[in-house]
């Protein structure tokens, strides 16, 4: 006999049986075609192991099949995150920590963020820059089962120059600062800026990360200087195409980013003083924007607080943080294509949702910002064939959330089911 599970009812585990592909029906009052651009009602999709059957009108499901109820309830992809940092939080003892904790501190951490992000109903995120190769690691750990998490596009060390956003020994005393290398992510220089990347590959790197501004979390005065020379990005972008890796620029400063662009990078990060002249080019040249406008909104708050950040970083959280909603909507109004990022790990893990709030406050149509975060966001993380959308023939990762999000974009603060590679890991 079908079983029948309630929704917000008990998960029930549906296994294959006697060689037969396990089996689940979900029953969803409405479902968001984020191809089409619209929310249809009465859906019902078919899941077998780990890929979509079919998706279409109410239907009798096979015998066989375990049926889950959504009724009052809006399905949608697997929603991602084009950039977080999954093994770290912000908090006033951030810099501290870098020298009370091992990295096996960090990465007992990391299992509550994946996990509290994967049930926000992000699926796929990428991690733009970890050290110590815990992002990566995370990443193996999810898909052994060993962890509870989203699919992960991890970049591992971001690159930086000597002094810049991401080189590891900014703010400390001069018989700790050293002079790390391209090992440790930092270059100067094309033969360094070679090496950096084959470091990345050699360690399992999904992506190149670059800092190409300074930043406003790193002990350093600049938060928007410009940080690599032309030869040194034509040498990380050919070098990273050699290798299949697509490559993402942290910046804020417009030299830094215009650089960047016309190097050929796939996606500019924060981007929080593009100008109109950017626009145009970043449109020519089809690179993404992924705004993090939640992350502004968090270090801008923050900053108000005595001790929160040091004195070094609290005037550029002041300054950068505020200005990235603006930036957004120019860039929504000017058509540059956008992707959705929340830079979590600067914000709280599993708060991601509340970037689609401000996309939409900022003149976003909601619909839109869902595709930012399924359709549009697959085609930059290069998942589009398997992810990103409802259809048949791709895989299973669906969530849902009560009400309409399209009517009221708030519903994505309450994710209330998530399947994972055809796995209920949720409900």
């Amino acid at each position: 006999m079908r079983r029948l599970i309630l929704a917000l009812g008990i998960v029930c585990c549906v296994t294959a049986a006697h060689g037969q592909a396990a089996v689940t029906v979900l029953r969803c009052e409405q479902l968001v075609d984020v191809v089409a651009g619209r929310v249809l009602s009465d859906q019902q999709i078919t899941v077998a192991d780990n890929k979509i059957v079919s998706v279409g009108a109410f239907a009798d499901p096979s015998e066989n099949a375990a049926v889950v109820d959504l009724r009052g309830m809006t399905c949608m992809p697997g929603l991602m995150d084009m950039h977080v940092h999954l093994v770290s939080e912000t908090g006033p003892q951030n810099y501290a920590n870098q020298f009370r904790l091992d990295p096996a501190d960090y990465a007992f951490g990391s299992v509550k963020f994946a996990q509290r992000t994967l049930f926000a109903g992000f699926t796929l995120v990428r991690d733009l820059g970890s050290s110590d190769h815990l992002a990566i690691k995370l990443r193996d750990a999810i898909n052994r089962g060993d962890v509870v998490g989203p699919r992960i596009i991890a970049a591992g060390k971001s690159l930086a120059t000597t002094g810049g956003h991401a080189d590891p020994t900014n703010g400390r005393n001069t018989a700790l600062t050293g002079d790390p290398g391209p090992a440790e992510g930092v270059l100067n220089g094309v033969p360094d800026a070679r090496k950096a990347v084959r470091q990345r590959y050699k360690e399992g790197a999904d992506l190149i990360k670059i800092t190409a501004t300074d930043g406003v979390l790193s002990q350093a005065a600049s938060g928007q200087n410009a940080q690599f020379r032309d030869d040194e990005l034509a040498a990380i972008i050919s070098t990273a195409k050699d290798y299949g890796f697509k490559v993402a620029a942290h910046a804020h400063g417009v030299e830094g980013m215009q650089r960047a662009v016309l190097a050929g990078v796939d996606s500019i990060e924060h981007g929080t003083f593009m100008d109109a002249t950017t626009m145009r080019l970043m449109k020519k040249r089809g690179t993404y924007y992924v705004p993090t406008i939640v992350a502004g909104k968090f270090v801008a708050e923050k900053a108000q607080i005595d001790g929160f950040f040091s004195e070094v970083v609290r005037p550029k959280a002041l300054a950068i943080g505020p200005q990235i909603q603006d930036t957004f909507a120019r860039a929504y109004e000017a058509g540059v294509k956008i992707a959705f990022g929340t830079d979590s790990g600067v914000s709280p893990h599993g708060d991601n949702w509340r970037e689609f709030i401000y996309m939409v406050e900022a003149g976003m149509p909601a619909i839109e910002a869902l595709q930012s975060a399924t359709i549009v966001a697959a085609d930059l993380s290069g998942t589009a064939a398997t992810l990103g959308s409802i259809e048949a023939g791709k895989l299973a990762d669906i969530v849902a959330v009560r009400g309409n999000p399209v009517q009221d974009i708030s519903r994505m603060s309450d994710v209330v089911f998530v399947m994972k590679d055809g796995v209920i890991v949720k409900q």
